[in-house]
């Protein structure tokens, strides 16, 4: 008879068990916690910006990282760029659309404000304390876009307006459909036998462009509707050209059309130097899953009484240019009024929807002038992103543009997906809102170094429907800052929150639905005869994320001392007053209807007051700060302020 195995042995085998089962549980956690390296996307680069992504899995403890430098081609020097901004997870909803969205998981960011035309280095370093599997360094070569020019042995056509007396400059055409088509008159308008070529540019030269649309043989060639369909595919080196002679106004009127210019089936065209006016659309470009164009420029050219600008809602819309143009719309230029909450007077009316609307990649609006609209230049709301990468919201500037007058937003970033940037921009008077991200999928969306007064309702940022990837750098915001509705993945450092005297009301909310949102050396202006200056919702301490927080769950702070011992955020925040500036008030809280022009506030800073030298440096957004540290708000003290709107426009109050 064999002896039995004694129970020290049965207590060893049990313990070797154990062992290889812990680390098989420990090996499998710390698997999940390393960071496997993705895909890598080099999104479309614009004049002055490149966006980038670069997808993972694991990293569920969220501490990797992605550093970046860049170097433009012929240096030698290295320079530091933003970390990328780690995703992935958020949750975007919306229960009456049925919006439902979950952020892949990713690194995401952008390196700003390079040359136009030029090739730069940029490296991205992915590292891991849990580890890293596949590909830790990731460097490629890519050129920012250059502004579209004529192709300069292209023909020129010259374009009169019907009836025209004077001598003309050949080849002439009366009207621009006979240059463009060749077409002719009543049911021949369609025929297009001579179509314009790739490269021609079509001189318009002064006078006034109307038809008469219930004329079946008006000499412009659009009867009934008044639209210029126009869809010649054209090139980069060889794009159509449509501008003003410089002879005089090359006036475009509507004549009370819906549409005027349907440019949806185009590419590479060029308009500038031209007025529209009295239609509702100036330029239809896209249709959300149908068609739109690609590569439009629009520059300094004018649309008055108008409804809209521009507009494309296409997915597939790529690489726009509008810039240097006043565009101005419909609404009351009087006062300003809401389409909420407007007391004494009514809703505003939808006479002017939106100066600029776009969807797609790579598009660029700067240095534009928009007032009298219900909004002020969006991205699409569009809803849940599409699958294909090349048909996602990504890479879109919005800068340099001076606003007045809105019912609703500035500038809404709703509905892009990656690398939004709305920097420098100037708002002043706003009926609902100033900034908007409702929502935003995942970022991120950059608001750097805007400037914005007057928002007489208190909702500076409306940062609603669940956003996600935020980041609120170098702004100065002369309104309440006091949505309650939950973010996620944000991010605020070295802005100003100026309130305006409105008493009982607080100066900042903090809404994060995600522990790892973060708020931090920023200035507050409180609002006197206030007792809560601060509003806080944020998960638990064990937990990531909530969001099911509602205004039951708002904590109230007194103090940022108070607010940072409940929440962490704040450690470096100041608390501060007008002085800061060297020439500014509040906007008047007993006129909240009342219109403030842009011209007659300065924005910078006193060089002696509490904002200077309080912020944190920031890689590519305040390298050049002068003193001992960054300055907060969007202008640094001695700095000359940006120009905002049209360069070389000469009348600054452009909208009266």
């Amino acid at each position: 008879m064999k002896p039995k195995k004694s129970s020290l042995a049965g207590s060893k085998g049990v313990i070797v068990c154990l062992f290889f089962l812990f680390f098989a549980c420990y090996t499998t956690l710390s698997a999940q916690d390393a960071v496997i390296s993705g895909e890598f996307i080099v999104e479309p680069p614009t004049l002055l910006n490149l966006g980038f992504e670069w997808k993972i899995s694991g990293d569920e403890n969220r501490n990797a990282k992605v550093a970046v430098s860049y170097r433009k081609e012929g240096s030698s020097e290295w320079l530091q760029g933003m970390p990328l901004l780690r995703i992935g997870g958020e949750k975007i909803f919306r229960e009456a659309e049925q919006l439902e969205y979950t952020v892949p998981h990713q690194f995401a960011g952008s390196v700003l404000d390079l040359e136009p035309g030029t090739t730069y280095a940029c490296r991205f370093e992915l590292s891991d304390p849990d580890g890293v599997s596949g590909t830790t360094l990731r460097e490629v070569n890519i050129t920012t876009r250059t502004v579209p020019k004529a192709y300069e042995q292209g023909r020129t056509l010259h374009v009169y307006p019907p009836g025209f007396k004077g001598e003309k400059i050949q080849p002439a055409f009366e009207g621009l459909k006979k240059a463009y088509y060749g077409s002719g008159l009543g049911d021949w308008s369609v025929v297009s036998e001579k179509t314009v070529q790739p490269g021609d540019v079509i001189l318009v030269h002064a006078g006034t462009y109307k038809a008469d649309l219930l004329d079946y043989v008006d000499p412009h060639g659009i009867p009934f509707d008044g639209t210029y369909v126009l869809n010649v595919k054209a090139t980069e080196e060889k794009p159509i050209v449509i501008r003003g002679a410089g002879d005089g106004a090359a006036i475009f009127d509507g004549n009370g059309a819906h549409r005027l210019f349907d440019v949806m089936g185009t590419q590479h065209h060029i308009f500038e130097n031209l007025t529209f006016r009295n239609t509702d659309i100036v330029f239809s470009a896209g249709t959300k899953g149908v068609v739109g164009a690609s590569n439009l420029t629009i520059r300094n050219c004018r649309m008055e009484d108008v409804g809209l600008g521009l507009i494309s809602e296409f997915a597939g819309s790529r690489d726009f240019y509008i810039a240097d143009n006043v565009i101005l719309g419909r609404d009351p230029r009087n006062h300003l009024v809401g389409w909420a909450n407007p007391d004494p007077y009514p809703p505003s009316p939808l006479k002017s929807y939106m100066g600029i609307k776009v969807y797609g990649s790579g598009h660029v609006i700067c240095h534009n002038a928009l007032a009298f609209f219900h909004d002020g230049i969006n991205v699409s709301t569009y809803g849940t992103p599409e699958e294909s990468q090349d048909l996602k919201a990504v890479s879109i500037d919005i800068y340099n543009n001076d606003l007045h007058l809105m019912v609703d937003d500035f500038i809404e970033a709703d509905g892009g997906v990656h690398n939004i940037r709305i920097m420098r921009n100037r708002g002043v008077n706003s009926g609902q809102c100033a900034l908007s991200a409702q929502p935003v999928f995942g970022g991120p969306a950059y608001f750097i170094r805007n400037v914005v007064y007057h928002i007489p309702n208190g909702f500076a940022l409306k940062f609603m429907s669940k956003p996600a990837g935020l980041v609120v750098y170098h702004n100065t915001i002369i309104a309440e800052n006091r949505n309650t509705q939950t973010f996620s993945n944000a991010h605020f450092r070295n802005n100003l929150f100026m309130g305006t005297n409105v008493s009982g009301r607080p100066v900042n909310a903090f809404p994060f639905a995600t522990a790892y949102s973060t708020s931090d050396y920023n200035g507050y202006r409180p609002n006197p005869n206030t007792e809560n200056h601060f509003l806080y919702l944020g998960p638990a301490d064990n937990e990531v994320y909530n969001y099911e927080l509602s205004s039951e769950d708002i904590h109230r702070f007194s103090s940022l001392k108070a607010l940072h011992a409940a929440s962490g955020l704040e450690a470096n925040g100041v608390l501060l007053d007008y002085e800061v500036f060297n020439e500014m008030t509040a906007p008047n809280p007993e006129k909240p209807h009342g219109i403030y022009h842009a011209e007659d506030l300065d924005f910078t800073l006193n060089p002696t007051g509490k904002a200077v030298d309080r912020g944190t440096v920031i890689p590519n957004i305040n390298d050049h700060f002068t003193g001992k540290a960054p300055d907060l708000g969007a202008l640094e003290a001695g700095d000359t302020p940006p120009i905002y709107g049209p360069r070389g426009l000469d009348d600054r109050i452009w909208y009266r």
